[in-house]
């Protein structure tokens, strides 16, 4: 058994380079507020059970968006084509004022137009983690495209799967 009592200092932008060398997909997670419709773009999303289904997202404390998942009990997953990189920009920070008629209502959230796939979620539960929120979601509603080419994030940059030979 380790021995637990002596942890070594983890600093953390060394912990998060490190996890940056593991590939991820993107998304842009969605929820509608009585203030409007909402979007922040997000990579740490999971599947978590296929019986019950569950997903789950990873919010940062400081973040605006986890005040208005907690205030509606109900978010989307957007999972970004290769192609969104300006919509990933967009809902990262980064406004950009060609993108123009974003979002669709599905289920009775704002959902991002031609996403690879979206899954609609209430939230189940809710676990305090450090500096961030874990969103566990049970699916109500999916919807994907079969053909759809991801975006992927990885070291800090954008990038998209080789094409298949």
């Amino acid at each position: 058994m380790p021995d637990t009592a002596v942890l070594e200092h983890i600093d953390p932008r060394a912990l998060r380079d490190c996890c940056g060398r593991f590939a991820t997909g993107v998304t842009v997670i969605t929820t509608r507020t009585s203030e409007g419709d909402h979007g922040m773009t997000v990579s740490a999303f999971m599947s978590v059970s296929l019986d019950p289904p569950l997903i789950s997202i990873s919010l940062d404390r400081r973040s605006r968006m986890l005040g208005k998942i907690r205030k509606s009990c109900r978010f989307a997953v957007n999972i970004l084509t290769q192609d969104m990189r300006p919509h990933a920009m967009h809902f990262a920070g980064r406004p950009d004022d060609t993108l123009t008629n974003l979002f669709q209502d599905r289920h009775g959230l704002p959902t991002l137009r031609s996403a690879a796939a979206l899954l609609v979620a209430d939230v189940a539960r809710e676990v305090e983690a450090g500096d961030h929120v874990l969103f566990l979601g049970q699916v109500r509603h999916l919807d994907y495209a079969p053909d759809a080419r991801p975006l992927l994030y990885h070291r800090g940059q954008f990038g998209s799967l080789a094409a298949h030979l």
